[in-house]
């Protein structure tokens, strides 16, 4: 072969390549309307003056999050996406979500928070599935230190946000799990002075504490369990709540999202409430499977007892006393003698020697939403029996 013929072989497969070049760019436009899409959000809730596109870094330049129309687009700065994959399917795969630090102050409030990423987030191409591949998903997601300061005094911080999901192989279901640590709350400065003398004398200056949540999401199912959703606090006690609803399917997740962009366009009151019944029929898909609230002592029952009995001039013993007596005359009128008696015994248990205090809902089988909202509104007293309702204290777990 020629060397002329060598070069024109060369320069066209050289022109092929620029050619193509452009194919395997990122468009950085079409990766902000599908995280759009993907939010379930009416409009786009996250805009930016510009998409900067550099090799596998795409940056949202001068990005503002928006998820209610009538309210003003909060301001996030520039916003790094990095190691952004599009998918053969059209959908893209991010390794990590950088946000600048958060430091915004409106009259006297000032909030701070640093740190903010995410990490292999999963943007879909079509919203519109079945399963959890039409559903954007993070396998983590955190925040350093937060702070609220009113006139340059902290009244609440976090130590450190975390929350992560495991999605299953098949996308049929995912887990996740939230960690706040290191909560903290300053409630001396409380202006209404009723309100602050209670807090000082409850003792809840000031609170610390953390919150855990853990849980599942079976999407082919509909079936979400909460299995762990706790907030415990320094001296004044541990509430702990699980519960378990089936119907939240991809379908219901589809029609909630359709109903809240249509009632995001309704201007007049009139749409908006028929866009709030609507939401109601939707509710009615759901189905309540069972519940528990507990709460474990660590001092606030006995505080606040003194502190009741104080302003009724009593002691704290003597208010507990008031309290027992009082429970089974108020939950006389709602003709419901088994759980009077529970509620009773359990409150009689607990103000004696202040534990544990447990409300459970166990029915036999799943219970519609449409079968409980029709029990409360003609025969309320048999919610109880209807939801398997017991009630305990000082129980061990």
């Amino acid at each position: 072969m020629s060397h002329a013929a060598k070069m024109r072989i060369l320069m066209a497969g050289t022109g092929l390549l620029l050619m193509a070049g452009p194919a395997f760019s990122l468009d950085g436009g079409d990766l902000l309307a599908k995280i759009n899409a993907a939010m379930g959000m009416a409009g786009s809730p996250v805009n930016a003056q510009s998409v900067d596109v550099s090799g596998t870094t795409v940056t949202l330049k001068g990005a503002t999050y928006k998820p209610v129309a009538e309210q003003e687009a909060t301001p996030l700065g520039d916003v790094t996406l990095e190691g952004v994959q599009e998918e053969s399917d059209g959908g893209y795969f991010i390794e990590t979500v950088n946000f600048p630090d958060i430091n915004a102050t409106e009259d006297k409030t000032t909030v701070s928070v640093s740190d903010i990423t995410m990490s292999n987030v999963s943007i879909p191409a079509d919203v519109t599935g079945d399963t959890l591949d039409s559903v954007l998903v993070y396998e983590e997601a955190s925040a350093g230190p937060t702070t609220v300061s009113v006139d340059g005094k902290t009244v609440f911080s976090l130590a450190s946000s975390r929350s992560t999901t495991d999605v299953a192989e098949d996308n049929s279901s995912v887990g996740f799990e939230v960690e706040v640590e290191g909560i903290k709350a300053d409630l001396s400065a409380i202006e209404d002075a009723k309100s602050r003398d209670a807090v000082q004398a409850l003792g809840l200056t000031s609170l610390d504490g953390s919150m855990r949540i853990s849980g599942n999401w079976q999407a082919g199912q509909g079936v979400v369990d909460i299995e762990d959703y706790t907030l415990a606090f320094t001296d004044v006690g541990t509430l702990s709540m699980a519960f378990s609803f089936s119907g939240y399917t991809m379908d219901f997740v589809h029609a909630v999202n359709e109903l809240g962009e249509a009632q995001a366009q309704q201007g007049d009151q009139k749409s908006k409430d028929a866009a709030g019944l609507a939401m109601l029929g939707l509710m009615q898909r759901l189905t309540f499977n069972n519940a528990e609230i507990r709460f474990e002592d660590a001092g606030i029952t006995n505080r606040a007892l003194d502190y009741a009995g104080k302003e009724q001039g009593v002691s704290g013993e003597t208010m507990a006393q008031m309290l027992k007596g009082m429970t089974p005359l108020v939950l006389a009128q709602y003709n419901v003698p088994k759980l009077q008696t529970m509620v009773s015994e359990a409150v009689n248990a607990y103000l004696d020697n202040p534990g544990s205090f447990t409300i459970s809902a166990q029915p036999a089988d799943p219970v519609p939403f449409p079968m409980i909202m029709g029990a409360a509104m003609g025969a309320p007293n048999t919610l109880p029996d209807v939801l398997g309702v017991t009630v305990e204290a000082n129980q061990a777990e």
